[in-house]
């Protein structure tokens, strides 16, 4: 009778069928000596990561004085207790130009705030100082946002304004749908994931705790954004791939391979955000955050974004590598690490290809509105990918698509070389014994 291991062992290698599978099965122990090494690698890298989140904790996000312009507002909750329907003519303050001329479109707006019903809704602040407070909100017949009775909704709140105008509807409230939607989100990870779910979601978090009380305070701290990323992606790293992966060798090799990805990103969006004078400073948001504050390298955060960005497919895909190198091995110890390699490295270039053109309309599809305003202009290709806001987005997908398919040899060879140098005896998996393996005939054969 056949142990399980052996069993799987006597599979021919099917890895290269296709390319998104990950194979997360329980990998088998390499010799002591090797874990050795890769303690050797990463423990001080490990040290290196607390240190640096040690030195640049932020300590909270620096106060400053509302401006009241975009984001930077002060804000509260509140709900639409009444709507009624009234003529525009009535209740907008805009009129016609004097002329009569329709033909720009502040005029062609004018005459339309003119014509048709209008929604006049009563909004009561249900949330701080003034909770309990009414003001009006008028909402044009043509406005993207219609207001309903008992809909909750965020209002904006400006103090020196006069006190008509002080409240102002600026979004309605999403968090019951927003809330459900991660509900369910996170009951679809539990129950196909299990325990590996489980700890997935923990990693989320960890992820989530370093971006917003790290990364993004020490940013505004006046930190480097390139170190603090650096850092902070790290630290992201390591925590999640070994809390979804477990603490193991190929999770190690795993964790370097990310690493080195990770440099070369770093160093390829560093050269070409300089080479192409990419200020980082394109719509309003931006420009808010240098307003606010000057000191921060607006470049350097876009670099930072960068790195972030690129950090989640990197796992995914450095992970995938090694899995794939680990179970070649296993259902054939005698393949030497060239032949590794190579098996791996098909599965790679089918995981390039898928991953490659999901980052690529992640990206378009973050920034369609964008193509759409081009496309009307009908301006050229040249023209496009000329302009700062949309060669920000090409040189993040080309650096971060550089940085995606290095991975791909880079940590095959690292895992093959890890794998086939175990040496058996020293506290690693007994490959070379005598193991029984069932053939194809039913016969019984010995592989050592």
């Amino acid at each position: 009778m056949t142990s399980p291991q052996s069993d799987s062992a006597s599979q021919p290698p099917q890895g290269h069928s296709h390319g998104h599978t990950h194979s997360h099965g329980p990998a088998a122990p390499v010799s002591r000596h090797l874990r050795k090494v890769i303690a050797a690698v990463l423990i001080p890298f490990a040290t290196a990561v607390v240190v640096g989140l040690i030195a640049f904790w932020p300590g909270g996000v620096p106060d400053h004085e509302r401006t009241g312009v975009g984001f930077d507002r002060q804000t509260q909750d509140g709900r639409v207790v009444q709507v009624d329907k009234v003529d525009c003519a009535d209740v907008n303050a805009a009129q016609v130009p004097p002329t009569g001329d329709t033909s720009t479109p502040s005029g062609r707006e004018a005459v339309n705030e003119q014509k048709g019903e209008c929604a006049k809704a009563t909004v009561e602040v249900t949330s701080g100082d003034d909770k309990g407070r009414r003001f009006v909100e008028v909402v044009q017949p043509d406005a993207p946002r219609q207001l309903k009775e008992g809909q909750g909704v965020v209002v904006a709140y400006a103090p020196d304004a006069p006190r008509d105008l002080q409240y102002s509807v600026t979004d309605v409230d999403r968090k019951v749908p927003m809330a459900l939607l991660a509900g369910i989100f996170a009951l679809a990870v539990v129950v196909v994931g299990r325990l590996r779910g489980v700890m997935a979601l923990v990693a989320l978090v960890v992820s989530f705790a370093v971006l917003t009380l790290f990364i993004l305070p020490a940013i505004l701290q006046g930190s480097n954004p390139l170190v603090v990323a650096v850092i902070g992606a790290s630290a992201i790293m390591l925590a999640a791939l070994y809390m979804c992966h477990g603490v193991t060798a190929r999770t190690s090799v795993a964790v370097i391979g990310t690493l080195i990805s990770l440099l070369l990103i770093g160093l390829l969006g560093s050269l070409f955000i300089g080479w192409a004078n990419l200020s980082g400073n394109t719509d309003d948001n931006t420009g808010l955050i240098h307003g606010l504050y000057p000191d921060i390298d607006m470049s350097g955060l876009l670099l930072a974004g960068v790195i972030i960005g690129s950090l989640g497919v990197l796992d995914d895909v450095t992970v995938t590598q090694t899995s794939a190198v680990w179970e070649l091995h296993q259902a054939d110890p005698d393949m030497g690490w060239k032949g590794l390699y190579r098996a791996g490295i098909r599965i790679g270039r089918d995981h390039i290809a898928s991953v490659v053109n999901t980052l690529v309309l992640a990206y378009a599809g973050a920034a369609l509105p964008l193509l759409l305003l081009f496309s009307i202009a009908q301006s050229s290709v040249g023209t496009v990918a000329n302009s700062e806001l949309v060669a920000e987005e090409i040189v993040r997908t080309l650096v971060g698509s550089i940085g995606l398919v290095a991975s791909v040899p880079v940590t095959t060879a690292l895992a093959s070389l890890v794998v086939s140098a175990d040496r058996p005896g020293t506290g690693g998996a007994p490959a070379a014994t005598a193991v029984p393996v069932r053939t194809g005939r039913g016969r019984r054969r010995k592989k050592g």
